[in-house]
């Protein structure tokens, strides 16, 4: 028997290019940087200055324009929820709201019973964490009392459960920066085997500490000094004078539908995911290897069911560190051999910084809105392109480009690698 098919139907982002669909495919085909220097470090301890910001949202108006939108009882427990909880989860709920918008699900319910949510991500509320442990330090009485719920990665599905009334499993995917592909891979999974009908994939704001950026400092993973003045060229992909990815706010969120059902209830289709597959290196360091991205790559193709040579459009990794981008564009040619000439390929983090466990939701997000658009935006900050990558990197300029298939790669550290291959709609 053929596996079930799955769609997307809806999507949602949010990062500091825009909070609608539209304005953030804008925002990356302009080739604009998100990339700002820190608002909320301002005053802390870090040595790196610089990143995509977004702890200035203003979430009460993003509320406010969803009241004529959302079914009243819907917007109730939205405005509800959002009182309470912590920043990242309140922007949690707001994209899942959207997406769930965007999907129609508002105007046909999916049912409760066989709506499912899954959250790529963990340790995403470390700032609030942070947070309450200084509280605790000067007066522990005044701790938020709900600190043992709220510090809980799974309290981001039991939030947007409610928000939804999904009744059908609910829980977290954790995988470093590959989190997002890997809440895919379980969502799919969830639609061809466990017998739900929906599933809302949530990639989260990770809410960074000040502790967490400067120990990715003091590690020598991010861009630390060199662009502190010109903070929008910090994340270079490709370019010889990349130093270090560059940490960023960010988050998405993917509604995944069986097909049958998404047409029977006349759903529009983006996209359908044909295969996500995972793999690790057996080395828990942050050290890129090229042969566990090639046997992933190859893995997810051959599940998909497709050649190398139908690959239209790569959504690189590509996070701007010097061994990182050198590994998976060698990986990339191992896998496609003569057709990795032919590929497009270009990298989002060059615009969005490195949103993290969110990644691979919000560039997947990015991706398909290029596919249905036929352009792909530019790799931007590429003022002189590595000697050894000589493949095609959007580098500087969109590029006009049809996609019916493409790749998207993710590797965390840890040696966390996850691989989805996507379908263009109607095709």
């Amino acid at each position: 028997m053929a596996p079930k098919r799955v769609v997307v139907t809806g999507m949602a982002v949010n990062t500091p290019l825009g909070d609608t669909l539209d304005d953030f495919l804008d925002g990356l085909l302009a080739g604009k940087s998100a990339v700002s220097r820190w608002k909320c470090f301002a005053n802390e301890p870090v040595d790196s200055k610089i990143g995509a910001d977004l702890s200035g949202y203003d979430v009460a108006n993003r509320i406010a324009t969803l009241e004529t939108r959302l079914p009243p009882e819907t917007f109730r427990r939205l405005r509800r929820l959002t009182r309470r909880v912590p920043w990242a989860t309140q922007l949690s709920l707001l994209v899942a709201a959207d997406a769930w918008l965007d999907a129609g699900l508002a105007d046909v319910p999916a049912d409760p019973g066989r709506l499912a949510v899954i959250v790529g991500g963990h340790n995403i509320g470390s700032a609030y964490c942070h947070q309450t442990g200084r509280q605790f330090l000067d007066e522990p009485d005044l701790i938020d009392g709900m600190y043992c719920l709220y510090k809980l990665d799974s309290d981001h599905a039991g939030c947007v459960s409610e928000l939804l009334q999904a009744h059908g499993p609910i829980y977290t995917a954790g995988a470093a920066c590959a989190s997002g592909n890997l809440a895919l891979r379980s969502a799919v999974d969830e639609i061809r085997h466990h017998g739900q009908e929906a599933v809302l994939v949530l990639g989260p704001v990770l809410h960074l500490s000040p502790v967490d950026v400067q120990s990715m400092a003091l590690m020598g993973a991010i861009s630390t000094g060199t662009f502190d003045d010109e903070p929008e060229k910090a994340s270079r992909p490709f370019d010889v004078r990349r130093e270090g990815f560059v940490p960023a706010h960010g988050l998405g969120a993917l509604l995944l539908e069986e097909q049958g059902a998404a047409s029977r209830r006349g759903a529009r289709i983006y996209a359908e995911v044909l295969a996500v597959a995972a793999g690790a290196d057996g080395n828990h360091l942050p050290q890129p290897c090229m042969e566990g991205q090639v046997r992933v790559m190859r893995k997810a193709l051959e599940e998909s069911g497709l050649r190398p040579e139908q690959i239209d459009h790569v959504s690189a990794h590509a996070t701007s560190t010097p061994a990182g981008d050198i590994s998976e564009i060698r990986a990339i040619k191992e896998v496609f051999g003569r057709h990795a000439y032919r590929l497009k390929i270009n990298a989002p983090k060059s615009m969005l910084g490195h949103t993290c466990w969110s990644a691979a939701v919000v560039e997947l997000i990015a991706a398909i809105l290029q596919m249905r658009a036929g352009v792909l935006h530019p790799s931007i900050n590429i003022d002189e392109l590595d000697p050894e990558i000589d493949l095609d990197v959007c580098r500087g300029a969109k590029a006009a480009h049809p996609v019916k298939h493409l790749v998207k790669n993710s590797f965390g550290f840890g040696g966390i690698n996850c691989v989805s291959v996507i379908r263009r709609a109607g095709d």
